[in-house]
């Protein structure tokens, strides 16, 4: 298939990641086709958007055309979740849930938006969450995926995090002295994010990919689109 017939599945588009991919696939010339799924209708429209109301509890069965490329940006906190369960229901259950449905779909790469840290063997909940479920899209079959770990995310988000924005003002006031390995640590911009998304998916690589912060921003700044 062209690389311009390409369709992607996004899912998180009304996030910050989710948000600025979304904008970024629609202008994507190599992207002939957005398919969104999303809990509400999107206060858009597109020639190229096809967005699906879904419910998420049942995304092993949702109606969804054959698709190529999957963006997952989906994500919650703890704390806007609930609980831990709540929690772990949306980073893992229903990203799983959506890689299995995509590949039957015949999608044959997936880029996720973990998180820098992630480790399924951590003691941290958070961590441990983020890691089993890069180890569990990663057993799904797929050509490619690409887990990528942002640090602390820098954009407007349409929920109040008081506690994240104070990390990201003290890492921002320390980024210029975060050098060598501790580059992965400094803040980094939503949009790049997207971008490096749309960087990965364009290449011809095949197996499990790993892409920490800083390695996140060169390939996003690197795509200026």
């Amino acid at each position: 298939m062209p690389e311009a017939a390409r369709t992607a599945l996004l899912a998180g588009a009304t996030g910050l990641v989710g948000s600025h991919c979304l904008s970024q696939l629609l202008s994507d010339p190599a992207c002939g086709r957005v398919v969104a799924v999303v809990r509400r209708p999107l206060p858009l429209s597109d020639p190229k958007l096809d967005a699906r109301v879904v419910e998420f509890d049942r995304l092993a069965a949702a109606d969804l055309p054959p698709v190529d490329d999957v963006y997952c940006a989906l994500g919650t906190t703890i704390r806007r979740a609930g609980s831990r369960d709540a929690f772990r229901r949306v980073d893992h259950d229903y990203v799983v849930a959506l890689a299995r449905r995509a590949a039957e779909r015949g999608a044959t790469r997936f880029m996720l938006v973990s998180a820098i840290g992630a480790d399924a063997r951590s003691r941290v909940f958070y961590s441990r969450v983020k890691g089993e479920t890069e180890r569990d899209v990663a057993a799904v079959t797929f050509d490619a995926v690409h887990l990528l770990r942002p640090s602390f995310l820098v954009g407007e988000r349409s929920e109040h995090r008081p506690g994240e924005r104070l990390m990201i003002g003290l890492f921002s006031g320390v980024a210029p002295l975060l050098v060598g390995p501790l580059r992965r640590y400094r803040p980094i911009a939503a949009a790049v994010v997207a971008r490096a998304m749309r960087v990965v998916a364009r290449h011809a690589d095949r197996g499990t990919h790993v892409h920490e912060s800083d390695r996140i921003a060169e390939l996003g700044e690197r795509d200026g689109r």
